[in-house]
């Protein structure tokens, strides 16, 4: 991560914003602009204070206690009350990268100068983040509305010294001593500042915003992993021939469409397979499974589903979300910007898409592992069928979360139940929606880990005899052909890219042989899936980066 700082303005953050700060704790700096923004949107506030109407947020209760009015002498404890009644989340502790992105979510839309919050509160906000204080909250609590209140009203709590936070090295400690060792001071908040700090779509923001950098690598790294399982089970490249995605274009198809025929080019094992030895031509299968022609076309709509999901990203980045607004003609004015369903919505479709190229992975496995599908190679990849069991529960470890994926695939955002004495009768479960989407973008990395893992194994198979056997297709005219070359050299006879994603794997895990300890090889593999080394490996090897 060579990004240093982030400036928080008035305008939008960007994607790599966000990831830089929650993923990788790079520091933020307030714009002056923002700053100068604050003061005039405060000024509304303040003027607001000593008005006998009644202001919902400045002079009243909330939720469906708005009808309340709340004299000059109870406000700051109004906002107190407030931050300390609705930080009631329950459940395992939200990773720190999700707080964080929460937390720099509503740093933003304070930025805005929409909020009528002081640029003191903005300022600690930053402190906090620079200083790496994390503040605890439970997995329950946020029902996509009005935003995600419980876990950003724990922010708030840490703001005013209150609660348990992690520290700087990840330590469980009372927020007054995190705030003290680090020289912020506690905030005590003043008129609308409690609102201004929980009504945001901020937590499943920034979950989506990291999903999706997560996921434009695993998309590309299905094609990879894609490409892999044709060459190891000596499928056709011909299906993804430019022309014949040109008939359905598809952005998202044609990009991985493109990224399969560069990964395949050049490959002699594929070549093999249409050529012997002695130049004559060789029967090659007309079609091959689903699984392995349709790879673009699903791992495309999966793409056409991402493009969505940033663009919806995109204008939430760049959104001031709070109840009530100060708008840019000084109004205060109560709204339903809050609401999650935009939000929602496309973190379940991810979901879904996860789900789906997961499946195909899947498929795809299980096909090396089958010698009545895996043309020439051992049951299960197993050094000695029998005595070892190769593969085989690599698989079945996929299946249970390929299973586990289809039930996260059921959308969060279609289920509402009503809350605040049926004042907010119609929630969407974003925050929901988006902790599932964490755990199915989790399920996808390892079982394209897992992929790859036993293509490889394949792939050193065929190249070098141990493991494959006689095994025949049928040509057209019912001649037994045989699938494994018997002309073939001991050597890597993939691509020049899936040679150097096999190299890059072997560093850290060994070739074929007598059945080993699998869990750290799939653990080992998942590392590689997850930061992105076997696609740089591949990139390497290639004219032009994959899309």
């Amino acid at each position: 991560m060579d990004q240093q700082t982030v400036i928080v303005g008035p305008g939008p953050l960007s994607p790599t914003d966000v990831v830089a700060v929650a993923r990788h704790g790079v520091h933020v700096d307030l714009a002056p602009e923002a700053l100068t923004a604050m003061v005039r949107s405060r000024a509304v506030v303040d003027a607001l204070v000593d008005d006998g109407t009644p202001h919902y947020g400045v002079s009243t209760g909330f939720g469906a206690l708005a009808t309340r009015h709340i004299p000059l002498d109870q406000r700051t404890q109004l906002q107190r009350s407030l931050i300390r009644s609705h930080a009631a989340s329950s459940g395992a502790e939200v990773d720190r990268e999700v707080v964080r992105g929460l937390m720099l979510g509503r740093l933003s839309t304070l930025a805005t100068g929409r909020t009528g919050a002081r640029p003191l509160v903005a300022s600690s906000y930053a402190a906090l983040l620079n200083a790496g204080i994390t503040p605890v909250i439970g997995e329950y609590g946020s029902l996509g509305c009005s935003g995600d209140l419980a876990p950003l009203s724990h922010i708030a709590l840490a703001l005013m010294g209150e609660g348990q936070v992690r520290d700087g090295a990840g330590r469980l400690v009372p927020a007054s001593a995190a705030l003290a060792a680090e020289g912020i001071a506690p905030v005590e908040l003043r008129e609308k500042e409690g609102l201004a700090l929980i009504n945001g779509t901020d937590g499943m923001l920034g979950m989506l915003v990291l999903a999706a950098a997560d996921l434009h690598r695993l998309l590309t790294t299905a094609d990879l992993a894609a490409a892999m399982s044709v060459e190891g089970l000596l499928g056709t490249d011909a299906v993804f021939a430019e022309d014949l995605h040109a008939l359905r274009p598809h952005p998202g198809q044609l990009a991985s469409a493109a990224n399969i025929r560069a990964l395949l080019a050049g490959s002699p094992l594929l070549a093999e397979q249409h050529t012997s030895a002695t130049g004559r031509h060789r029967f090659t299968r007309v079609q091959d499974a689903y699984s392995l022609r349709c790879a673009p076309q699903v791992h495309g709509a999966a793409r056409a589903t991402l493009a969505h999901a940033d663009a919806v990203a995109a204008i939430e980045l760049g959104s001031a979300i709070d109840n009530p607004v100060i708008t840019p003609d000084g109004r205060i004015e109560s709204n339903g910007n809050f609401h999650g369903a935009p939000v929602g919505y496309v973190l379940d479709f991810l979901a879904i898409a996860v789900a789906d190229v997961a499946s195909m992975s899947e498929r795809r496995t299980d096909r090396f592992l089958d010698t009545s599908r895996n043309h020439g190679l051992n049951a299960f990849l197993a050094d000695d069928p029998g005595v070892d069991s190769g593969h085989m529960i690599a698989q079945y470890t996929q299946a249970g979360i390929v299973s586990e994926l289809k039930r996260l695939a059921a959308p969060a955002s279609v289920d509402s139940i009503p809350s605040s004495a049926m004042q907010e009768d119609h929630v969407s479960m974003g925050w929901a929606a988006g902790l599932k989407l964490r755990r199915a973008v989790d399920g996808l990395t390892r079982v394209l880990a897992i992929e790859i893992l036993t293509a490889a194994r394949a792939l050193d198979l065929r190249d070098g005899g141990a493991g494959a056997t006689a095994g025949t297709d049928v040509g057209p005219s019912g001649a037994a052909v045989s699938a494994v070359s018997a002309e073939a050299a001991v050597g890597p006879r993939s691509s020049a890219p899936i040679t150097a994603v096999r190299a890059r794997l072997r560093r850290e895990v060994d070739g074929p042989g007598t059945d080993r300890y699998l869990a750290p090889e799939i653990e080992a593999a998942r590392l590689l899936v997850d930061d992105g080394s076997l696609l740089a490996a591949a990139g390497q090897a290639l004219p032009a980066s994959l899309q």
